[in-house]
């Protein structure tokens, strides 16, 4: 690799996760913070270096919950890891985690950091729900409440509608489109058919269940013994290694019913889940004579706006 513009190499020394679970399944009493916690306890238990070492700790998540809203910082203070290590958390949509990636790489090239954690979590079964905007104007009005008849007040124009919650924004906010209808998009402009998308999943999900079988995972997930009946969890729970192309063929699209080629059979499950990786530069990883992989100093990641990568803004 080229170096000759002074540039540092960065070496991936290990990683580590959580098993990746079914929303509302086995992680659905835990937050994003208890499993990005899991997966950066597990990183340093694993990789066996002095926490102290650790420079810079960077996580991803896309549904922040508001009660740790600085992810990265509060992971920190329940982790090994020093109060003085420096953190924060990014949000680029699904790819959060990958620019955490990208900030450390930055951190360690500019030499502001010798080792830093890439990290990671979501939790999709206790994604934040907000009232609606008229409920939380009141709310905030009844702080300033100095008795019933204030209350009473607040209350009026209040319909039973403004009462219900609302649902969890997983749409993209510019377009209103969740990611399953951009993918359906993109099939269609792409030429990928659903026969295409049914093998691929197929393929995937077998390659998947091998992969448990034969214990390939097991360097790299943590067990969880998530409260409150603490029965362990030490594999994906996701994964249809009996898929077939004729079971797949049943299933109805679910994003466009009636043209549509994506189902749930070969799209992504929601699940729940943390995982970090541990980036050192390469100074201070042959010190620990553990050198795994180099990346590359040249890395970017182009947004794009998905009405304006087809022919029209919906299919």
């Amino acid at each position: 690799m080229d170096t000759s513009s002074g540039t540092r190499r960065i070496v991936v020394i290990g990683g580590a996760r959580t098993p990746f679970c079914r929303s509302g399944t086995a992680f659905s009493d835990l937050r994003s913070y208890d499993l990005g916690r899991m997966a950066v306890a597990g990183l340093l238990h694993r990789a066996r270096i002095d926490p102290a070492a650790v420079d810079l700790l960077v996580m991803g998540t896309v549904i922040a919950d508001p009660a740790t809203s600085n992810l990265g910082r509060e992971v920190v203070l329940g982790t090994q890891l020093p109060d003085s290590c420096p953190a924060f958390t990014c949000s680029v949509a699904c790819v959060s985690s990958l620019q955490a990636f990208l900030e450390c790489a930055r951190a360690i090239q500019t030499g502001d950091a010798e080792v830093a954690i890439a990290a990671g979590a979501e939790t999709l079964s206790d994604a934040p729900i907000r009232y609606r905007r008229s409920v939380r104007k009141r709310l905030i009005a009844a702080q300033k409440a100095r008795g019933p008849g204030d209350y009473l007040k607040l209350m009026r124009g209040l319909g039973v509608k403004d009462l219900l919650p609302e649902p969890v924004a997983l749409a993209e906010f510019s377009t209103g489109e969740i990611m399953g209808e951009n993918c359906e998009r993109l099939a269609k402009r792409l030429g990928i058919t659903r026969e295409d998308q049914d093998e691929y999943a197929m393929m995937s999900n077998h390659r998947a269940a091998a992969a448990a079988a034969e214990g390939r995972f097991k360097r790299q997930v943590v067990p969880a013994f998530p409260a409150p009946r603490y029965q362990g969890v030490d594999a994906d729970n996701g994964v249809r290694g009996d898929s077939t192309i004729e079971k797949l063929s049943t299933l109805k699209p679910v994003f466009d019913r009636r043209f549509g080629t994506v189902t749930a059979g070969n799209s992504s499950y929601l699940s729940d889940g943390g995982a970090a990786v541990l980036l050192a530069s390469e100074e201070a990883a042959e010190s620990w004579a553990c050198v795994l992989s180099r990346c590359s100093r040249h890395h970017r990641w182009r947004p794009s706006i998905p009405s304006r990568n087809s022919s029209s803004a919906r299919p």
